[in-house]
């Protein structure tokens, strides 16, 4: 267990080192271009999350989400004191993450972002992101194990730009990103809202990815 909670600390706090980094140097380089800027952190988070789960998916699973650590207890495949002991190391991480970026660009450690993201279509945006994280996740483990690294980096990278949130999708990154005064950033004040709907999207996507990919019985 050891193990895997370290390979879970770290893989988050590279995912937001990651995200929060790669937005910071978009932002600067832009010029201003807020598309550009964009791009180059969806570019940045689609690979590295490819090479994350990679790394520490045969260790602790690269859950590295609690949604994700959610669907596994819905789905019998997690016990309760192990799933809050992964969000405990996923939270930890996140924040390290954070200011591990911070300190990389000269940034003051400690900020709290003033980016509000609210109403009605950013809270549809996590809702539908992260219930399609998950189908992604369920199908793939159903039909390519394999491919679940590039799968999941695939879809984050779609996501950041068919969503108007741009995908956060898990609430350890959620939490972090509060913590960051920077072009990836979220207000305190948009957190819960942004939480209820990640949480609801992981709700939705492990009941119909149970259905939807429950192993079929050969005809008798």
């Amino acid at each position: 267990m050891r193990r895997r909670l370290i390979a879970e600390a770290l893989g988050t706090a590279l995912l937001l080192a990651i995200v929060v980094g790669s937005g910071i140097m978009g932002e600067r380089l832009a010029g201003g271009n807020t598309a550009l800027a964009l791009l180059g952190n969806t570019l940045a988070t689609g690979a590295g999350l490819v090479v994350l789960i990679t790394l520490f998916g045969p260790i602790s699973g690269a859950q590295f989400n609690p949604a994700v650590t959610l669907v596994m207890v819905l789905r019998g495949e997690m016990g309760g004191r192990a799933a809050l002991a992964y969000v405990g190391a996923q939270l930890l991480g996140a924040i390290l993450g954070v200011w591990a970026a911070h300190l990389m660009f000269d940034d003051t450690i400690l900020q709290v972002s003033q980016k509000l993201r609210a109403g009605p279509g950013q809270l549809a945006a996590e809702l539908l992101a992260t219930f399609g994280l998950i189908l992604t996740i369920l199908g793939t483990r159903h039909t390519r194990p394999d491919a679940i690294p590039l799968m999941v980096g695939l879809y984050i990278t779609a996501a950041y730009w068919f969503t108007a949130s741009t995908s956060f999708a898990n609430p350890a990154v959620t939490l972090a990103r509060m913590l960051s005064d920077s072009f990836a950033g979220i207000a305190p004040a948009s957190v819960p809202a942004f939480l209820l709907a990640q949480i609801a999207g992981a709700v939705l996507g492990s009941w119909l990815g149970g259905w939807l990919f429950t192993q079929e019985r050969p005809a008798s």
